[in-house]
């Protein structure tokens, strides 16, 4: 059995038994991104019975609520394992020159969802598509970026541009996908989108990227290259800072941003005002 989804324009397939299929068409968000699977795959991502890799090579380590997850390498490819406070690890492996990403292990939703977006990366990297932590809107036909570390206000900076600036429209609140696309920066909707159910199957041309801070004040500048790469940098997949290969991909996408898109830093109350402030300062309204 196979189902294929296509998400910012990549066709992922999934192959394999009822169960695997089911672990990820039951996840919210995937329905709208569901194709028929005619067309060759980027990647086929199937489960296995086979013996987990030994990892060589650990490069990023993490843990949220218990779970804690490694990224690195084993002596043919990329490994990443999640191991949860009770029951089974979930892993996946892909050899490198190879688009088959193996998956293994318990089909925790949770575990699945998260595991399925950095294979997602891991295979997209190369095509000049990175998922990004952020809030994007929509206006007008065109994307706006908002930047920050978590509980900076994005989520709250986004519903303030919906309350109060007609036509805003929010396409993603924690992982759109930004891809570059015949060189033009674009902004996809993804099926992550944190506690926001927010998957929308579209894309947009990115206008302008705002990092936020709070302030008891709302003031904007733009920002110089070094100034916004350091904005949109943290946002980018931590789990492949530390590969010369996968970082490399995400410094390319990202010098194509910046070289195109203006780049704002915007510190703010949680008002109406700020929304307005920034609306104006990127679309000259």
């Amino acid at each position: 059995m196979k189902k294929d989804y296509l998400i910012a324009g990549h066709r992922i397939r999934i192959e394999g038994d009822e169960t695997w299929i089911g672990a990820v068409a039951c996840l919210d968000g995937f329905k709208p991104f569901e194709v028929e699977p005619e067309d060759e795959p980027v990647a086929c991502f199937v489960l296995t019975d086979e013996e987990m890799p030994q990892l060589t090579e650990s490069q990023y380590e993490s843990g949220v609520d218990g779970i804690t997850d490694v990224f690195g390498r084993y002596k043919d490819g990329y490994l990443f394992v999640m191991m949860p406070p009770v029951g089974d690890k979930l892993c996946f492996w892909k050899a490198d020159n190879s688009n088959i990403i193996h998956f293994k292990g318990q089909l925790m939703p949770r575990l699945v969802r998260f595991a399925l977006w950095i294979a997602y990366g891991v295979v997209t990297l190369p095509f000049q598509t990175v998922a990004i932590h952020t809030s994007v809107i929509q206006y007008k036909g065109r994307t706006v970026l908002f930047l920050g570390e978590s509980g900076t206000g994005k989520s709250t900076h986004t519903r303030l541009w919906r309350e109060n600036i007609e036509e805003a429209v929010l396409l993603n609140d924690d992982s759109p996908i930004l891809r570059i696309v015949d060189g033009k920066p674009w902004m996809f909707g993804s099926p992550w989108s944190g506690k926001t159910p927010c998957y929308k199957n579209e894309s947009y041309p990115l206008a302008a990227c705002v990092r936020l801070s709070q302030a008891p004040y709302n003031k904007i500048h733009r920002l110089n290259i070094p100034q916004g790469y350091a904005a949109i940098h943290p946002s980018c997949p931590p789990d492949f800072a530390y590969d010369d290969k996968l970082y490399d991909c995400i410094s390319d996408t990202v010098s194509e941003v910046l070289g195109q898109v203006p780049m704002y830093h915007l510190e703010c109350l949680p008002d109406a005002d700020a929304a307005r402030l920034s609306c104006k300062t990127v679309f000259g309204e």
